[in-house]
């Protein structure tokens, strides 16, 4: 196949420069819509109705949602999903009945939760929101005393073994359990109808390897009551030390209605400023720009800035142009300056990482970190003041990782195996923080492009053995925060070519093969959502201008930017405008089978991100 034509490629690179120069905002960032599942637009529906609040967002959201349905009165978690999804259904068919639209109108909805095995095997956070509203009864028994919270870090098994983003979640979900806390209204529909079993009976059934943490929680329950009392205290402290400027706690809408719900258990009156805040930051992050009407459970801005300042400047804009420097600006007065609850899992590390969202300070993550210090690099050689805030985000990096030598999404180390067997829904995605090929190569793509340690660094060597181990039979890799074999490849060859791991390597060889043989016809790559439920490759129907351009820049990385695979893939990412059901297809994860997330960003940052690294190899 003939070579692309290069002009064709610099008039795209300069088209796709101009559009991203165009969205940036004031302040330096760029704000791009972070759509997630539906449970938080239907969260908002219960809880800014149960607080006669906002009545035009909840009839906004309440119209998108019925919009959404299914001829089988089903809902999907994505596009294509099969069979609908009976949590989305559950959630939606409650959130619509709570907000006044009649059973006759939903029947067909009734009909899919009957034959599907009911509310019960819905995910247990729609279950909560639903027992919280007195729509379905909570449990008679008691598995997490509030006890739990005060044993000692020191102690095997302690709460902080659990993920930070399972903790921040737990810990007021742990207050409405213990209290069963109902906030029964004029708008509570009984559902109980719909439940076919125990509706809890999945949360009851623990057994061996866990008997020895439930016997630990059994003893704990039976603590003088002072220390239950103790129990609550705490947990009403960790959540206001976690809670951000605008009310939100840890930046998530998701774990903020829970908080919210718990406040009111505590004993907080409706207009206590905690919860008033908490609601006006909710609130906050409702965007009417995101494919029609959405609450994000969260802003994407430091991610999404980072990404585009790194990109433009790999598309070869410099980095003194007042594009990148008002971009990184905004990422130096985002790097994070206190200790938070990382410090537990690695005492020494001082603070230095960079969280997702626009007001995060608490909860810094490996991936946003080694974002935000690759648009620094450049910048960091030069101006003292960057290159400090560059070594601190470095030496913050390398301290995280883990013993095995792959690198978790936000903290070291936390990923006790156990707990990710817990018979609750998500577990191994949520309850655990676990090494994954995505963050580890991403980590390793910044320490060996732009700190310059290759393969013969230690901590390198650790991470290529473990990433090694990871490899898929078919030569693929899995990644966790992405869709998903495609998206865990692309991290893992950049990853090893960036610390110098040869293409004729047995593994790379390997993984470019698997690429080349799930290339569609049109030059393009598309992964189904489902690869991250059935946990093997699916192929999409159609290919995504996202994942096209993850497998054209890891086939450019391996050295494979002269063939047929390359200059068909980089065809396709020239064809603009581009598809805009390609457009629309969701490339993130945040719970498999329940939360999948569209990026905005993602399809001006990845094609131009592929065809600037395809324009640098073509040149040399």
């Amino acid at each position: 196949m003939s070579q692309v034509n290069r002009n064709d490629v610099k008039m795209a690179i300069e088209k796709r420069i101009r559009k991203l120069e165009a969205l940036q905002q004031k302040d330096g960032s760029w704000r791009m819509c972070f759509e997630g599942a539906m449970l938080t637009d239907c969260f908002y529906m219960f809880t800014f109705t149960s607080f006669g609040k906002e009545p035009d967002t909840v009839e906004k959201l309440k119209v998108q949602i019925l919009k959404k349905q299914r001829d089988d009165g089903s809902w999907a978690a994505y596009p294509g999903e099969r069979n609908g999804n009976l949590s989305a259904t559950v959630l939606a068919y409650a959130a619509l009945r709570f907000t006044g639209v009649p059973a006759q109108e939903l029947r067909n909805s009734e009909r899919f939760i009957s034959t599907n095995g009911g509310i019960n095997k819905a995910h247990f956070m729609v279950r909560f929101m639903l027992a919280i509203h007195g729509m379905v009864p909570w449990p008679h028994f008691l598995k997490f005393p509030m006890t739990a919270l005060l044993v000692p870090t020191t102690f095997p098994i302690n709460f902080f073994q659990f993920s930070s983003y399972a903790r921040i979640h737990f810990v007021p979900m742990l207050i409405l359990l213990n209290k069963k806390f109902k906030r029964i209204s004029k708008h509570s529909v009984q559902l109980e109808h719909l439940l076919y079993e125990d509706e809890w009976d999945d949360l009851n059934d623990i057994r061996a390897p866990f008997q020895s943490i439930t016997d630990e929680w059994s003893r704990l329950s039976r603590l003088p009551a002072r220390l239950h009392r103790a129990g609550y205290s705490y947990a009403q402290t960790y959540m206001q030390e976690r809670t951000e400027s605008d009310g939100t706690l840890y930046s998530y809408a998701s774990a903020t209605f829970f908080m919210i719900y718990a406040y009111l258990a505590l004993g907080y009156e409706e207009n206590n400023p905690k919860i008033q805040q908490a609601l006006k930051g909710i609130h906050g992050l409702v965007n009417e720009n995101c494919n029609g009407i959405h609450v994000e459970n969260s802003t994407s801005t430091v991610w999404d800035t980072a990404l585009i300042s790194y990109t433009l400047q790999q598309a070869g804009v410099p980095f003194k142009q007042k594009t990148i420097q008002s971009a990184n600006h905004y990422l130096l007065q985002r790097q994070h300056v206190k200790k938070a609850d990382w410090q537990i899992h690695q005492p020494k590390a001082e603070p230095g990482g960079w969280g997702f969202s626009d007001i995060n300070t608490n909860h810094p993550d490996h991936d946003d970190t080694s974002a935000a210090l690759r648009a620094l690099t450049r910048q960091a050689r030069e101006e003292p003041s960057s290159k400090r805030a560059w070594k601190r985000g470095t030496d913050y990096l390398l301290a995280m990782q883990n013993k095995d030598g792959g690198w978790a999404a936000f903290e070291k180390d936390t990923d006790w195996w156990i707990l990710g067997k817990l018979p609750i829904e998500n577990a191994e995605d949520a309850a655990i923080d676990p090494s994954t090929a995505d963050l580890t190569g991403r980590v390793m793509e910044f320490l060996g492009t732009y700190a310059n340690l290759k393969k013969d660094h230690a901590s390198i060597k650790k991470a290529i053995r473990w990433l090694h181990k990871q490899q898929q039979l078919n030569g693929s890799w899995y990644g966790r925060w992405g869709v998903c074999y495609l998206y865990g490849t692309w991290a893992a060859l950049t990853g090893l070519a960036a610390v110098g791991v040869e293409p004729a390597t047995k593994s790379v060889k390997r993984a470019v093969a698997w690429l080349k043989a799930v290339q569609h016809e049109d030059g393009g790559w598309g992964e189904s959502c489902r690869s991250a439920e059935v946990g093997t490759y699916v192929d999409l129907s159609i290919s995504t201008v996202v994942q096209t351009a993850w497998a054209v820049d890891a086939l450019i990385a391996s050295g494979e930017q002269g063939s047929d695979e390359v200059q068909r893939g980089i065809r396709f990412l020239l064809t603009d405008p581009l598809l805009q059901a390609s457009i629309d297809y969701p490339t993130g994860i945040g719970l498999p089978g329940q939360f999948y997330i569209r990026y905005e960003s993602y399809p001006y940052i990845f094609p131009l991100l592929a065809l600037s690294h395809y324009r640098i190899k073509a040149k040399s």
